[in-house]
């Protein structure tokens, strides 16, 4: 079976849609400060000086929050729409969210699912950009649209000083309650109906056979596996980004001179 010309069209459209959102996200949030609970500025960003090594320098690109995990929160100010949005685009194009969609083509090319994709090159292809399409219907419909219309907070606050069975608890909690704009607790409904609102939408490009209410719900199981893990990993990244070292620490401001 053979995935038919309209879904092709479909899958292209949606994944330009994805290049739309991209285009969208070249002025990156402005988040200054550290609040409790949220990454140290010193491992979000520093300046690489003059004469590091190549690779150092490309390493440490790759470590930066914004770049990897844009949605880890930094400070506690509310979001407004426009922000959000470009949290959406910023999360649809991240180093995370590529590196999740490679991963999960390759296992989806192992098994041959879905069939109507194909093999080879060109079945590779098309499910890396239907794996890149779902996550920015997701982060569409869920860290812009629900979160905006419900006033929640999409970003993820790392919680410190956990052990990691307690990490597993919050990551687990953190998939159906999050923050709201104004700081209390709430149903995360973005976080929930976001990447079921992308699985509907991702029917009208997946392949014949694989449209049917099953095949949703199993894709959608997936995506909160996904995001369970990613959970994970993002309460972690600032430790990890601290204890590796790859990026040069910030100069720092030269003594005063002394008085004679």
């Amino acid at each position: 079976m053979s995935i038919d010309k309209c879904g092709v069209h479909r899958l292209v459209a949606t994944t330009a849609i994805c290049c739309l959102l991209c285009a969208a996200s070249v002025a990156q949030q402005s988040q200054s400060g550290a609040p409790p609970e949220a990454p140290s500025a010193s491992a979000q960003s520093s300046t690489v000086p003059r004469g590091t090594n190549p690779l150092q320098h490309g390493i440490a690109f790759l470590q930066r929050k914004s770049v990897v995990f844009p949605d880890l929160a930094t400070n506690a100010v509310t979001l407004d729409r426009w922000q959000k949005f470009k949290l959406a685009a910023n999360n649809s194009v991240s180093l995370a969210t590529i590196g999740a969609a490679l991963t999960g083509s390759a296992f989806g090319q192992a098994i041959n699912s879905p069939a109507g994709f194909g093999q080879e090159g060109e079945g590779y292809i098309k499910r890396f950009g239907a794996d890149m399409a779902r996550s920015a219907s997701a982060n569409l419909f869920g860290t812009f649209l629900i979160a905006s219309a419900l006033h929640e907070d999409p970003r993820f606050y790392v919680k410190r000083n956990l052990s990691f069975k307690q990490s597993l608890k919050y990551a687990a909690v953190r998939l159906a309650i999050t923050r709201s704009d104004s700081g209390k607790r709430v149903a995360n409904f973005a976080g929930l109906l976001g990447p079921l609102a992308g699985e509907g939408l991702a029917n009208t490009y997946y392949p014949e056979g694989n449209r049917d209410v099953g095949s949703t719900f199993i894709r959608y199981g997936a995506d909160l596996g996904w995001k369970f893990g990613g959970h994970v990993l993002r309460q972690y990244w600032p430790e990890i980004n601290r204890r590796l070292r790859i990026i040069p620490p910030e100069p720092q401001p030269a003594p005063p001179p002394s008085q004679p």
